[in-house]
């Protein structure tokens, strides 16, 4: 019966709600399900060809690319491949500030208004079309499908996003009730909501999990602490995404929960940019994305180097968000998936330039290499690091069972001398609890240190995760 009410919700009740948003979605997804299996070279040349589109679209009307294109005397109807694209300026977060009504096209319709977090700075507002959201869905739709999962099949999504959490009206609950989508919100992670989020799932029975890394491994770690059993309700995968995965995570996580993790990337703001198939890839939704690597100095990388990710959307004709800079660290792959899809792969998603600190000497490490300090420390329920300054770091720390502050303090800061640099100052700051930023997501580490050729980001609102 449950096989039989997925294809249902999948094959008529959710295509007919695309329909009434006068979304593509069902058309999208089955062009982008064929052309997944195509050579790298003809899915490159369907991304070449709707590069040339949306750029012609962009230099007819849209006022800032106009401009643009005019004084610059790029002509959008010569481009033949992605690489054209380095003719162009950077999309950054202050351009669109600046300029947020010449971004519109003149011909938009159906414009929706969008904000991202702000969790390392000012929140960016921008705009998005019905062609954006159709394609992305899509994409998200055929990945999802590459786990045995479908739209239909039970689902808890655990999420933070104010935009979600604030439109829980009648009109999408009844939705959500019959796409047999249960939303859980991520901004309460105490121990008691947490135990309640085992009762729901294990009461659900879902397929699939979505959500934050942190808030699904903290689960873990609780079932664990309470010898709860969640790798018996059926769950086929774990779909993770908005915060970089780490392999810890992913082991506790696969193990509690007994099903693979999936990891996705994207934004908001950049759109649903890859996601990992069961062979392991990082697939980039390249008939939609292009993704280059570039420096700090603005220069694009070959693959297999890291550097900041920049997105070029083709489907935001209407909000044309085209050479963004999204202040993530990635690596491109030049080899091939053996799943046989024709789709380009993203080698690693290192997390964003604040998750990198500067040693005093200005070696540049990921916070990874602080994050291990802490996770070798017993005891420690929770942790938030912030690197003020080259000279200064601080730590806030929740003491757990088996925490020994006569021993773990000195040890915490010994290791992050060894690594910073032994001059540097260490304040490690015992809390009771860290809470969650305003879109419900935790990180590990936060640097206001500048990584050479980046400007500083600005001071972030209080960030953290649990171990």
């Amino acid at each position: 019966m449950s096989g039989l009410y997925t294809r249902f919700v999948s094959s008529v009740l959710f295509p007919l709600q695309e329909r009434m948003k006068q979304h593509s979605t069902v058309a999208d997804h089955a062009a982008l399900d064929r052309s997944q299996w195509l050579p790298t070279a003809q899915i490159r040349d369907i991304q070449s060809d709707r590069l040339r589109s949306l750029l012609t679209h962009a230099g007819i009307h849209v006022p800032y690319y106009r401009a643009l294109f005019a004084r610059t005397g790029f002509d959008p109807a010569g481009v033949t491949s992605a690489a054209d694209l380095q003719r162009l300026p950077f999309l950054t977060k202050a351009v669109i500030r600046a300029n947020s009504d010449a971004l519109r096209a003149d011909d938009a319709q159906g414009l929706a208004r969008f904000n991202t977090g702000g969790s390392s700075g000012e929140p960016l507002v921008f705009f998005i079309g019905r062609e954006r959201v159709s394609r992305d869905v899509a994409a998200k739709w055929r990945a999802t499908r590459w786990w045995d999962v479908d739209i239909g099949d039970p689902e808890i999504v655990l999420w933070g996003s104010p935009i979600e959490l604030g439109a829980q009206d009648r009109v999408k609950l009844l939705r959500d009730r019959l796409m047999r989508t249960r939303l859980l919100p991520a901004f309460d992670m105490s121990a008691s909501r947490v135990d309640h989020f085992m009762d729901v799932i294990r009461d659900t029975r879902p397929k699939m999990l979505f959500g934050y890394p942190s808030a699904f491994a903290l689960i873990a770690s609780r079932a664990q602490e309470r010898a709860v059993r969640l790798d018996d309700v059926g769950l086929k995968v774990a779909f993770v995404t908005s915060e970089r995965l780490y392999p810890h995570q992913r082991e506790l996580i696969e193990s509690v929960f007994g099903c693979p993790v999936a990891n996705g990337y994207g934004g908001r703001d950049a759109g649903f940019i890859a996601h990992q198939c069961p062979a392991g890839s990082m697939h980039i939704t390249a008939e939609d994305i292009v993704v280059e690597i570039v420096d700090g100095d603005g220069r694009v990388l070959p693959a297999g180097q890291s550097g900041e990710i920049v997105v070029t959307h083709l489907a935001t004709r209407d909000y044309p968000f085209i050479r963004y800079r999204t202040g993530d660290v990635g690596v491109l792959s030049d080899q091939p998936c053996t799943c046989g899809r024709g789709l380009p792969v993203l080698a690693e998603v290192q997390g964003r330039s604040t998750d990198f600190v500067v040693a005093a000497d200005g070696t540049v490490m990921h916070g990874l290499s602080l994050i291990y300090v802490l996770r070798d420390q017993p005891g420690v329920a929770a942790f938030r690091i912030e690197q003020e300054s080259l000279a200064q770091t601080r730590v806030a720390v929740v003491p757990g069972e088996g925490f020994s502050a006569e021993r773990s303090v000195p040890a915490i800061r010994k290791g992050l001398q060894d690594r910073l640099g032994s001059g540097v100052t260490i304040v490690i700051d015992l809390v009771d609890a860290i809470p969650a930023e305003a879109s419900g997501k935790y990180r590990y580490v936060v640097s206001r240190v500048p990584v050479s050729g980046q400007a500083a980001p600005a001071p972030a609102a209080v960030e953290a995760t649990h171990a």
